[in-house]
């Protein structure tokens, strides 16, 4: 079988639009419409399989590095490339293809804070993607310019090839290769955009982040992606969210978590506060002899249930704080207050990780 280079005529190194422009050349004067004789239609049939080959990165580092472009039975590309020659399965597209495909999907981070998760927030991202070219607005053109019919398959997309088989030949519509399957060619291509119909640019996306959101989640915004080539729609774009950490509150489901640190009197005597939440202040009564580790609640202060109405709870946790120093007096009224109150003395109890720890073991518990 020939080198595929040598049918093209191009080096081993040739670049793509090198093997490009020599298969063009050929193909013009090779074409069974342009050369009738039956050399040329197998010259044709060669230069065309080369060019099948050479013009696929993949098909042609699998030629370079030795390995077959032509399968089994010589030619083709095994069975079920043999199935579309012989019957024509390359050519269920009729007449030529769209250029403008679909643009990607397009994923960002987002961070929020724990404040903005309670009610919801309003952001304007600024991203890098592909928009609309506004000088050729898709086109791929340079303004003034048009698509030009392909001469080599006069705008089918599609050219005729003639194969001899056990069953006689067989004529099949496979993709052009010089327009590759468009039926145009963009001769004068848009000098801002390089021919593609889009460019990058930065955007502004405007996103309402709803409440509730945690990290991990991700919100879809369809059509907010890239603009596809050639003016294809956009893609979608997804929002991965993070919530930053709070230095006093933390999370559990929609149910805000505090400690609260409550001077060893006021545990005893018991009193009254105003804490103050992610949306604004709380009262909080402290009930007299109130121990550390136990879980005060205030209903419906939490985190607004995502996509849902209502809310989740503050759960406070209590944290009795004993003073680290005394001085004289202050410690003859402990003393004295000690000798009203008789008790066993410390004693070992069940060893816990921690107030958090206990304060989430109370929670799965309610």
């Amino acid at each position: 079988m020939a080198d595929h280079y040598d049918v093209l005529g191009v080096a081993r190194d040739a670049s793509q639009e090198q093997i490009k422009k020599a298969y063009r050349k050929l193909a013009r004067e090779l074409h069974p419409d342009v050369n009738p004789s039956a050399d040329a239609e197998e010259r044709f049939k060669a230069v065309t399989h080369a060019y099948d080959v050479l013009s696929d990165p993949q098909q042609r580092q699998s030629y370079d590095t030795g390995g077959s472009s032509a399968g089994m039975g010589g030619g083709f590309g095994g069975f079920g490339d043999i199935f579309e020659t012989f019957f024509g399965g390359g050519a269920s597209q009729r007449g030529p293809r769209s250029r403008a495909e679909r643009g990607q999907d397009a994923l960002i981070r987002v961070q929020v804070t724990l404040d903005e998760v309670v009610f919801g927030t309003h952001r304007d991202l600024e991203i890098d993607t592909a928009v609309l070219c506004e000088v050729c607005e898709g086109s791929a053109c340079q303004p003034g310019t048009h698509p030009v019919t392909c001469d080599i398959c006069h705008g089918a997309g599609q050219i005729q090839r003639t194969v001899r088989s056990l069953l006689g030949n067989v004529v099949t519509a496979v993709p052009c290769g010089s327009c590759q399957g468009y039926g145009t060619v963009i001769a004068t291509p848009c000098a801002h955009c390089n021919g593609q119909g889009r460019v990058r640019a930065t955007r502004t996306v405007p996103v309402d982040v709803p409440s509730g959101v945690e990290t991990g989640l991700r919100l879809q915004m369809p059509g907010s992606g890239e603009v596809g080539p050639f003016g294809g729609p956009s893609g979608d774009l997804y929002l991965e969210m993070r919530v930053a950490e709070h230095e006093v509150f933390s999370r559990n489901d929609d149910d805000l978590l505090c400690t609260l640190e409550v001077p060893m009197v006021d545990a005893i005597l018991g009193t009254s506060t105003t804490i103050t939440a992610l949306d604004g202040e709380v009262e909080l009564e402290i009930r007299p002899g109130v121990q550390s580790g136990e879980v005060l609640t205030i209903k419906n202060r939490g985190i607004t249930h995502l996509r849902g109405s209502g809310r989740g709870d503050l759960r406070v946790g209590v944290q009795v704080v004993t003073p680290a120093k005394l001085d004289g007096k202050a410690r003859e009224l402990i003393e004295s207050f000690g000798a009203r109150h008789t008790s066993s003395g410390p004693q070992l109890a069940r060893f816990q990780q921690g107030l958090f720890q206990r304060m989430r073991d109370r929670f799965a518990n309610r």
